[in-house]
């Protein structure tokens, strides 16, 4: 069971810095919603791409789920940003704005 979550956080930190690295612009969002969106894009994209009915036939690396996945993540960062309007946590510095 630990081995499921610590995969799923590392597939999701790979997929989602993919897609933040291919969307342009700047997204202000954190590590830890790059991992969420990145993991919930690499579910999404295995979970369509069985239900579409792709089958792994050289049982190794499964390339079609992993694109799809970066795919989805983009689309979900996307949304994420608009949703949060960009919005970025400021760190107290003593200045005020």
């Amino acid at each position: 069971m630990i081995w499921t979550i610590i995969s799923a956080i590392v597939i999701g930190l790979i997929i989602g810095g993919l897609a933040r690295l291919i969307m342009p612009g700047d997204q202000k969002i954190g590590l830890i919603m790059t991992v969420i969106l990145g993991a919930a894009g690499s579910f999404l994209g295995s979970w369509l791409t069985y239900q579409l009915g792709y089958k792994n036939s050289n049982g190794g690396w499964e390339v079609i789920p992993f694109i799809v996945g970066i795919v989805i993540a983009i689309i979900l960062i996307g949304i994420y940003v608009r949703i949060s309007g960009g919005r970025q946590l400021k760190r107290a510095t003593g200045s005020r704005d």
